[in-house]
């Protein structure tokens, strides 16, 4: 597992929260946040509201460890780095229900609607012994509304650059021992032309297409709870999202003047279901079984293309609590099916595959003692078995300052197209870890500071080999033979006085290829924000500062994309007693910077949104 990071990191960037939060993202169970030992943070709604953000991946972000990158605008292909480390390194929960592509690898992030989300937790580290197949890099999960007492109806709307609107609504409530939660949103924004003319590739090839690149969302979700006995509860899930944005197609400029292509349409729909039953026996033994459903659909339009992903999971877990000792077993399987319709004369790709696996955990606080062992093992119906492990133990040295250690394993799959596909190479082996870190943090008050240093060596990393020539396509294939090392050290903290708070974190990480020596595509070495909040007048203003070092745009090092920093603005408050207005500017300066070769970011964009919550 993972090392704790301090407290102030965990509560929406804001004030400190009370080390008596409860998460569920470390262990896989409710536990207060100050007798974990791993490096987590936790986004609330309030954060989220504030943010003015459209996309999930916008206000991750903003957390220490997190680096994104996107191919233009919202709704086009968005990447998203723990700690350096690859998107198919991170797992992805909605609602407990594992989100992954088995094309790409990774979750979908431009499919997952914010509008949606209620509280996002993020553990930084690996923690397969927990997950299993693809938390190398970290677990992120994603949690809906869930229906308190009494009735709450809520609606809003919004207003933002590039024709962005917004519209919500839903409600939520619990009436004796049923609890349900329901909401719906609709997004759409003309966008901006994410690869202009001016920023194309200097080489014969590159993109042409002069048309503004909007994009369309439609999402809803539904979660129901009933409470059978004052010990058991049982609930239900379902998340639907489906997003629609224009994007820039490659085109040949050998022709004289170059052809104007028509704008090419992506469509991203996820829908996931969950059904849990959970049941408290006694003061010793409880007991949680679920069954979860997922599918991920890309699809291209005119140039055809389409991948689809299914994932069904099922878990039985046990818990057993003897005073300070908690101890966890685990049965779970999962199983994955992927149709790929590629653009090619290979055909249709269907395969599919099924994990079983059983893990064991213990942990103990007392004192001033906290530790976590877990192992696992996953046997995989493709490449046989796995063994995962991890232990962490922190020691608080005073009341206000804490250390920690841990050591982890982890490993990723190969995805179904990765090994099937007609780039596919059906031997590769999984890709596997080895993790180290030490943290430190200090707590007082309103004042809070931490350090984390940390080293994940990957080995077996899946590339995509051009030179290969024993493969079926004449492109290349796929080749776990790569090696990865992942190292760094994560700082923050932060301080109120009086009404203003303050907050900053600042990484400095080497993600880099041991067998070229050289950095990882699309991360910086330095990356970090500033930031303060000030409420004064019944208004909170807020401003921020994100930074970020030069980065290199593929693995040859040789195509540098340029440092930047820009200024955020945020403005809220209650016009009334139940409706809320928040504004927010972005990229104050207007400054020219790109996530990814090529393509451009929205450059200075407002927002404006109201919101109607009755008290």
């Amino acid at each position: 597992m993972a090392l704790l990071q301090l407290p102030a990191v965990a509560h929406a960037q804001q004030d400190a929260p009370a080390l008596g939060e409860t998460v569920v993202t470390a262990n896989r169970t409710p536990q207060p946040l100050s007798d974990l030992v791993g490096d987590v943070s936790v986004v609330d709604r309030q954060t989220i509201e504030r943010s003015g953000a459209v996309g999930v991946a916008d206000v991750l972000a903003r957390l220490p460890g997190i680096e994104i990158t996107r191919n233009g605008s919202v709704g086009n292909t968005t990447s998203l780095y723990i700690r350096g480390a690859e998107t198919r390194f991170t797992a992805v929960y909605v609602d407990g229900v594992r989100v992954d592509s088995q094309s790409t690898g990774g979750a979908g992030w431009e499919s997952i609607p914010l509008s949606q989300i209620d509280r996002i937790e993020v553990l930084r580290g690996p923690a397969a012994a927990v997950y299993g197949s693809d938390a190398v890099g970290g677990v992120i999960q994603l949690f809906t509304r869930r229906g308190e007492e009494g009735v709450a109806p809520y609606a809003g709307i919004g207003f933002g650059s590039h024709g962005l609107r917004k519209a919500e609504a839903g409600v939520s409530g619990k009436s004796g021992a049923f609890d349900y939660s329901l909401g719906a949103a609709h997004e759409e924004s003309r966008g901006f032309n994410v690869l202009p003319m001016d920023k194309r590739t200097p080489s014969k090839d590159g993109f042409t297409s002069p048309d503004r690149d909007g994009y369309r969302s439609n999402s809803g979700n539904l979660r129901l709870g009933y409470q059978l006995t004052p010990n058991q509860r049982l609930e239900a899930t379902l998340l639907y999202s489906d997003m629609e944005a224009g994007y820039d197609p490659p085109v040949s400029f050998r022709t004289k003047p170059p052809i104007l292509f028509r704008n090419d349409i992506s469509n991203n729909t996820l829908r996931t279901a969950g059904l849990s039953w959970s049941a408290k026996w006694n003061d010793i033994y409880s007991t949680r079984v679920q069954v979860t459903d997922s599918q991920s659909v890309y699809k291209t339009q005119p140039s055809f293309y389409r991948t689809e992903t299914n994932l069904r999971g099922y878990l039985f877990q046990n818990e057993f609590r003897f005073g300070p000792h908690l101890v966890t077993a685990t049965l779970e399987r999962r199983e994955d099916a992927l149709e790929n319709a590629p653009t090619t004369s290979s055909g249709l790709l269907s395969s599919k595959r099924s994990q079983d696996a059983v893990s064991l955990g213990y942990g103990f606080v007392q004192g001033a003692h906290s530790l976590q062992l877990h192992v696992r093992h996953d046997d995989d119906s493709e490449f046989g078995g796995k063994a995962t492990g991890s232990a962490a133990y922190g020691y608080a040295i005073t009341p206000r300052l804490r250390a920690t250690v841990s050591a982890g394993t982890a490993f990723r799959a190969p995805t179904l197209y990765q090994r099937f596909s007609e780039y596919g190479v059906a031997s590769l082996k999984p890709e596997s870890s080895r993790n180290v870190e030490l943290g430190l943090q200090y707590t007082d008050g309103g004042t809070h500071a931490g350090i984390v240093v940390y080293q994940n060596r990957v080995e077996n990393l899946i590339v995509f080999d051009g030179s290969a020539t024993n493969c079926r396509s004449g492109f290349g294939c796929y080749a776990s033979t790569a090696r990865a090392r992942y190292q760094g050290v994560t700082l923050s903290g932060g301080h109120r006085i009086g009404d203003v708070s303050l907050r900053a974190s600042l990484d400095f990480q080497d993600p880099r290829d041991l067998d070229t020596d050289h950095l990882l595509a699309r991360r910086a070495r330095r990356h970090g924000t500033l930031g303060a909040d000030w409420r004064i007048a019944g208004w909170t203003l807020g401003a921020e500062l994100q930074s970020s070092s030069k980065r290199f745009d593929e693995a040859a090092n040789t195509r540098t994309l340029g440092g930047y920093t820009v200024l955020n603005l945020v403005a809220s408050t209650q016009i009334t007693r139940d409706i809320g207005l928040v504004a927010r500017v972005d990229n104050v300066g207007d400054k020219d910077y790109t996530l990814a070769r090529g393509y451009a970011t929205g450059g200075r964009n407002a927002y404006i949104g109201l919101k109607w919550t009755p008290q």
